[in-house]
């Protein structure tokens, strides 16, 4: 139901035709302005736009330009240059942020309105092709009129029930043109239904429209700022050395790689020295490996669980913030590598607030943590084990988890949840 004024009613009916595009679902009133200025202000609290600023800044700006009535405005190149400080004559093809912008609003405006008891919320849609917000009120469903029934005057003793044709009521009429409008918008539909707890895991993923970058750690331990290629030309076999990995590292990536290929979702492959900023920012992102990589340690350094190694000792621990004197996840490094039990690994899905891309990492202290990570997000089993522990609408939040494994004989064992975070 759009925002139409009673009064014109009529006359908009007559003209809808030719108002359709310009005026479709724009409020008359101060009122009704007021009411999707509210409307929009609760979206935006919802933990889907919180965490990200781009969203948030685009939405805002298209919604608050409609109601002032500057939807000629809402062009691509206007909103780079106005919302995202662009030059006026950046190239729109190279530079897309408005339009990748936009596709993530979309599906997160779906997943907003497809929760539980928002069906009575002004709605607020953004459509595919253009930037020019639509309003709707929420639909009013109708009770199915009651039929009544009549003795039939013949039969007085025996009430007899009158048989009319069977019609459908008014009620289902709407449920089923509900159905119909909100199922291709929401892209979920029954999917939700059947979803296993590992496609919900990896649905942002999925979602994406640009390919994932799975990557790497290098050999050995990342330095504190990334490696970049030097000025001179490398040999063939520098270049070899370069690109040494860990078999541990090497096999995790082999096992979330075949993720991957069994959805046929699109993916690159990056190790983490030759990885710069700029293709972090490109798309989703899967780290693997921990001390040897660089990005991940600069990613678990903002979050609650990250990774310590003492200088001295040498010795590596899962460090937490909100137990920082805990040593409970702790390796030595120098201990022989058959006498060694334990080793911990971190698995985190978050929205990273620098690059505002989905990264997943799977690094262990050591490389039995990683093939424990690898195993983790690559076996259904223990995703659904998660699922279990997790509080609702868990595959909406950013996570970290804590996993342990038993090292026995220089062979790692199944992945242990050790502890969570949701936020």
């Amino acid at each position: 139901m759009e925002f139409f004024g009673g009064a014109a009613m009529s006359q908009r009916r007559v003209l809808e035709p030719e108002l359709a595009t310009a005026t479709r679902g724009m409020p008359e009133t101060e009122a009704d302005r007021e009411a999707i200025r509210e409307q929009l202000e609760r979206i935006l609290a919802d933990p889907l736009f919180t965490h990200s600023k781009r969203y948030p800044l685009l939405l805002r700006s298209v919604v608050e330009r409609a109601l002032e009535g500057r939807a000629s405005q809402l062009k691509e190149r206007t909103l780079g240059v106005e919302v995202f400080g662009r030059d006026p004559d950046y190239d729109t093809n190279t530079d897309p942020v408005v339009r990748i912008t936009a596709g993530e609003i979309r599906k997160r405006i779906a997943q907003y309105y497809h929760e539980p008891g928002r069906e009575g919320e002004i709605r607020i849609d953004l459509p595919c092709g253009c930037y020019v917000p639509e309003f709707h009120k929420p639909t009013v469903l109708e009770p199915p009129v009651p039929h009544e029934v009549r003795p039939s005057p013949e039969f007085a003793p025996a009430p007899a029930v009158a048989v009319e044709p069977v019609r459908t009521p008014k009620l289902l009429k709407h449920w089923y043109w509900s159905a119909l409008a909100i199922l291709p918008l929401t892209g979920l539909g029954f999917w939700l239904l059947s979803a296993t707890p590992s496609e919900r895991f990896w649905r942002p993923f999925w979602d994406s429209s640009a390919p994932t970058l799975l990557c790497i750690g290098g050999a050995g331990v990342a330095r504190d700022v990334p490696t970049v290629p030097p000025s001179v030309p490398l040999t063939v076999t520098d270049q070899i050395h370069r690109e040494y990995v860990a078999f541990s590292d090497a096999t995790t990536l082999s096992r979330i790689s075949g993720i991957f290929q069994a959805r046929n979702r699109p993916y690159s492959m990056r190790i983490g020295p030759l990885t710069t900023f700029a293709d972090l920012r490109n798309g989703p992102v899967v780290l693997v490996g921990g001390f040897n990589n660089w990005w991940t340690m600069r990613l678990l350094d903002q979050l609650r669980f990250s990774m310590v190694r003492d200088r001295e000792t040498r010795v590596q621990w899962i460090s937490d913030r909100l137990n920082p004197n805990k040593r409970d996840w702790l390796v030595n490094p120098g201990t022989p590598n058959l006498q060694l039990s334990d080793d911990y690994a971190i698995v985190s899905r978050v929205l990273d607030p620098t690059t505002e891309r989905m990264v997943v990492v799977a690094a262990g202290l050591l490389q039995y943590g990683t093939l424990a990570a690898g195993e983790f997000l690559s076996d259904p089993r223990h995703i659904n084990a998660l699922s279990k522990m997790a509080p609702r609408n868990w595959e909406r939040m950013n996570m970290q988890v804590v996993i342990g494994t038993k090292v026995v004989n220089g062979n790692s064992g199944p992945p242990q949840i050790l502890a969570t975070h949701f936020w």
